[in-house]
C-alpha cells in the first residue's frame, strides 16, 4: 500500500506547469507541503485552538494564523508576489475549516505566479531582512519555515494525544504495508 494523506489540498491536477521544467519540483513540492500542513491541521478539534504546549508557546490558533501572516509576507515582501493586503489575509471566522480554506485559497493562486517564473527571475538576488539571497534561496526558506510550523503542531497533536499524521513516511499512529521508518542499522545501509 502506498503512502496517501488524509487531506489532498491541492491535487495533482491543480498544479500547473513550470514555464521551465526544470522548476516543476517547487510547484510540486509547494502543493504537497500545503497538503500535509491542511493533513496536521484537520487532526485538531475546535476545543484545541486554545491549546498551548507551555504559557511562551503560542495556541494552535496563534500558529495557524503565523502560517498565513508568514507566508504572506515571504511572497509579498521577499519575492514581489501581488499578495491580498494584511488586513483581508485571515479568514473572517476563525475555525479550523475556515483556516484550512484560506491556507488552501492563497497557495493555489500562489501556483500560477511560481509557474510562470524563469529561470534568471529565480536565481537573481532579491532583499530578504538585511541581506540579498536568490529568488530559489527565499522560496526554500518558505517550504522549511512551513515545515518547521507544521512540525510544531504534530507536537501539539501528540501533547494532546491525538494521532499524528504521516507526512514524510509512517509514524507511531499511522503506518502501511512496505513502510520502512528506517530505525535500523540494517534499513539504512540499504543500497
Amino acid at each position: 500500500m502506498a503512502m496517501s494523506y488524509a487531506v489532498t489540498a491541492i491535487p495533482e491536477s491543480s498544479v500547473p506547469r513550470a514555464s521551465a521544467p526544470i522548476f516543476q519540483h517547487l510547484l510540486d513540492t509547494y502543493a504537497g507541503e500545503i497538503s500535509k500542513v491542511a493533513t496536521v491541521w484537520s487532526c485538531f478539534a475546535p476545543e484545541d485552538l486554545a491549546f498551548r504546549i507551555h504559557p511562551r508557546s503560542g495556541t494552535v490558533k496563534d500558529v495557524m494564523k503565523h502560517q498565513l501572516l508568514s507566508e504572506r509576507r515571504f511572497f509579498a515582501e521577499f519575492l514581489g508576489f501581488p499578495e491580498p493586503p494584511p488586513a483581508e489575509l485571515l479568514p473572517k471566522e476563525e475555525t479550523l475549516e475556515a483556516f484550512r480554506r484560506r491556507l488552501c485559497e492563497l497557495a493555489l493562486a500562489r501556483l500560477a505566479r511560481i509557474a510562470d517564473r524563469t529561470q534568471d527571475w529565480w536565481l537573481e538576488r532579491a532583499p530578504f531582512f538585511d541581506v540579498l539571497r536568490e529568488r530559489i534561496w527565499i522560496f526554500w526558506r518558505r517550504v522549511l519555515h512551513t515545515a518547521h510550523h507544521r512540525t510544531q503542531l504534530t507536537v501539539y497533536l501528540r501533547m494532546l494525544n491525538k494521532p499524528v499524521p504521516p507526512t514524510y513516511g509512517p509514524t507511531a499512529d499511522v503506518s502501511w504495508t512496505g513502510a520502512d521508518p528506517t530505525t535500523s542499522l540494517g534499513a539504512a545501509g540499504r543500497t
